[in-house]
């Protein structure tokens, strides 16, 4: 039973591939860490019509390894609005394929991101809704 069916659709899914494996055979952690960036930027561009750079990803501690074949959901929702910034929780759960698509906790994570200028500065999201 999927255990994030009150945060509706993910916002992206991805077929983990052989290419993404380490030497021990599962899903590098950094593979999984750039989708959850990915991700939550997806989501923090509802809320800010303008460039936005990751500055913060907080705590991360994988709960269950990702295999090869499995499909990966990660779900993400806003947490917080500051001036500058936009919060983000993102909560992955792999589906295992070798396993008639059981599905599993993988992490979750909070990532902030900044919305900035042409210049590269912060800006306030205001500015630009």
């Amino acid at each position: 039973m999927n255990q994030n069916a009150d945060l509706g659709e993910p916002v992206i899914r991805v077929a983990m591939m052989p290419r993404d494996t380490n030497g021990a055979g599962t899903i590098f952690g950094g593979v999984i860490l750039s989708h959850i960036d990915t991700a939550g930027a997806v989501e923090a561009r509802k809320a800010a019509c303008t460039k936005i750079v990751t500055v913060a990803l907080h705590e991360v501690v994988f709960v269950s390894p990702v295999y090869v074949g499995d499909i990966v959901s990660f779900y993400a929702s806003i947490t917080k609005i500051g001036r500058t910034s936009i919060t983000v929780k993102v909560l992955v759960e792999a589906e295992r394929w070798a396993d008639c698509g059981k599905r599993v906790r993988v992490t979750e994570a909070e990532v902030v991101y900044v919305a900035v200028g042409p210049d590269g500065r912060p800006v306030p999201i205001s500015e630009f809704k």
